[in-house]
């Protein structure tokens, strides 16, 4: 009878055993009590309670979460009403505090993070408010990570996912973006404009320059072929000179070597005359020594003869 009954407790310890057994998955942290009295806190992996005085008090997600709240009415420090949605992104760095810390913290986050915000636009104007977001979430953060330390919270992220503005404050935004981009484009065709001109300017100032510049090149050939022109006449002229006073001096010379220089000057004399009157002239004055006209005729037969 008594072996049944040894028996009877190991198999009865052995079911209790298995039953108390738990297993604590990846990134998760179970709370033991222990009649009502923080005894541990279990990490990953195999572990057994004791049966009717410990009981598992919580079981805590490590992973990190995020808590985007509905959106929260906010007033600016210019008395503008809006609503702004924030998302933060929090992880359990101690489940012993989170669990013993606060109750309810998801509610104690959300309450916090409605009230920090407000504080924050309050001390912003309109157009500050929605040209801050990098200053609004980094305060936030700053602000929710210190008051949450006590909690076993840490506050990794605040993200301000949308700002709301009242709809007349919207209409005049729009009105001035619109109002911007005209602006903006009236600019630009300006500047096209005045681009274009000056690029005209530029166009003709260039055609002007070329033109000038082959001017003075057409210029400075017809100058240098005119001087070319002026020095062969010259050299032409100055050839035809010679050539003639060649000729004349080897008349003179043979007519002195025939012995009649008197006579010669006589008929030049007459040669002068001719030209001189070249049927215009109405009046000759002979000289006073013409008279001898028959005995240069005479010579310069004479020495034609010869």
């Amino acid at each position: 009878m008594s072996v049944y009954l040894i028996v009877a407790l190991i198999v009865l310890v052995m079911i209790l055993v298995i039953v108390n057994i738990r297993i604590v998955p990846q990134s998760h942290a179970f709370l033991i009590e222990r009649l009502g009295t923080y005894v541990a806190t279990w990490q990953t992996g195999l572990h057994v309670k004791l049966p009717f005085l410990d009981r598992i008090a919580n079981k805590v997600s490590l992973k990190e979460k995020v808590l985007d709240f509905p959106p929260q009415p906010v007033i600016t420090k210019d008395n503008v009403t809006m609503k702004i949605d924030t998302v933060v992104y929090m992880q359990i760095t101690d489940p012993k505090l989170y669990t013993y810390g606060v109750e309810n913290p998801m509610t104690a986050i959300e309450n916090l993070s409605a009230t920090t915000l407000r504080n924050i636009i309050g001390e912003l104007e309109l157009d500050a408010t929605l040209t801050s977001r990098d200053v609004i979430n980094s305060k936030m953060r700053s602000i929710l990570d210190e008051a949450t330390d006590p909690w076993g919270i840490k506050v990794n992220r605040v993200e301000v996912k949308n700002i709301m503005p009242p709809e007349a404050i919207r209409e005049a935004m729009e009105k001035q973006m619109r109002a911007e981009r005209e602006r903006r484009e009236k600019i630009l065709i300006a500047e096209g404009q005045k681009q274009s001109e000056i690029l005209v300017a530029e166009g003709k100032k260039q055609a002007a320059i070329l033109e000038a510049e082959a001017s003075k090149q057409a210029a400075i050939l017809a100058a240098e072929a005119d001087k070319e022109a002026a020095v062969r006449r010259a050299e032409g002229e100055a050839e035809a000179i010679r050539e003639v006073q060649k000729a004349t001096a080897d008349g003179i010379k043979m007519i002195k070597e025939a012995g009649a220089d008197e006579a010669v000057i006589k008929l030049r004399s007459l040669e002068t005359m001719e030209k001189a009157a070249d049927g215009k002239a109405t009046k000759i004055i002979v000289p006073a020594d013409f008279q001898n006209l028959s005995g240069v005729v005479s010579a310069i037969s004479e020495l034609v003869r010869k």
